[in-house]
């Protein structure tokens, strides 16, 4: 069963209002190293030390995940904070739904969440993600998890999976291994920001800051501007107030909301911040999925 043993055990997560597919098609970490099979619905990525299966079954209304995984309650609390299936997503909805637009991609894309994942996971992943397509992306992840990951083994000993490492190992790395990845300019910042996450800055230990605070910290990473900040913010640490501003946001935002008029980075952020307030970041991630398609 997908490399998990006979004591495995499953779990079941009852869902509402829940679309996993929009959830993993979104551009968020799991979408870079996770495998996702559109056709069971069935998603498959690994913590640490624990390979997890997640399949959905039912409408995005109403529906159940089945956890599989040698360690299923860790894999239960896992899933449940990941999608963060405690969300009053239908109170979120009629916070964020403020116009045709955001109306527009809330209904087109329902039930897709923001997850919430550990914060050195998400640093490395939208490291890469710069100046950078999805497929790209994902290849240079799933190459440095081959290389580098964390191999995971069943209860006879028999490796099933690779987690992604952890910065110190990748601090330990040298940038042409890194380079030979695919990382490309990439490598550099990633390895300089794994040393800075394992030698300087506890990445673990700073959740409890403010999201102003904790953005000024993230932006001391080499390698982590404005809207890298943004996103780590936003899925590394749950600050939902987070707007993280790439080229489809500003697009889809001076096109639908300015009338083609540019804006700056800091106006954008005044804006949504007006707009959408505490959950700016669920906003976002509608009109970035929204628009990157509607751009296509």
């Amino acid at each position: 069963m997908d490399g998990l043993t006979t004591e495995s055990r499953n779990q079941v997560l009852r869902t509402s209002i829940f679309n996993m597919r929009h959830t993993i098609e979104s551009a968020q970490p799991l979408t870079f190293y996770g495998d996702y099979d559109q056709g069971s619905n069935r998603l498959r990525y690994a913590t640490a030390n624990n390979l997890i299966i997640v399949t959905f079954y039912g409408t995005t209304s109403k529906g159940r995940l089945l956890i599989s995984a040698r360690d299923v309650l860790k894999a239960r609390a896992d899933v449940s904070r990941r999608f963060r299936l405690d969300d009053d997503i239908k109170s979120i909805y009629d916070e964020i739904r403020t116009d045709r637009i955001i109306a527009s991609a809330i209904s087109k894309y329902r039930g897709m969440r923001v997850t919430l994942n550990d914060p050195w996971e998400t640093t490395l992943c939208f490291i890469i993600s710069q100046f950078n397509n999805i497929k790209r992306i994902r290849l240079i992840t799933r190459n440095i998890l081959e290389r580098f990951g964390i191999t995971i083994y069943d209860n006879n000993g028999m490796p099933i999976a690779k987690a992604l490492p952890t910065s110190r190992v990748l601090a330990e790395a040298a940038v042409k291994d890194l380079m030979g990845c695919g990382a490309g300019f990439r490598a550099k910042y990633i390895k300089e920001a794994a040393d800075y996450c394992t030698n300087n800055l506890d990445l673990y230990a700073i959740g409890g800051l403010d999201y102003d605070n904790l953005k000024g910290e993230l932006m001391k990473i080499k390698g982590v501007g404005d809207k890298v900040a943004d996103c780590i913010a936003l899925m590394g640490y749950g600050k939902l107030e987070a707007f993280p501003i790439d080229v489809w946001i500003k697009r889809t935002l001076e096109r639908h909301y300015f009338k083609n008029r540019k804006k700056s980075i800091k106006e954008l952020h005044r804006f949504a911040e007006k707009r959408w307030g505490r959950y700016a970041g669920f906003a976002q991630q509608y009109l970035y999925h929204y628009g990157r398609n509607l751009g296509r």
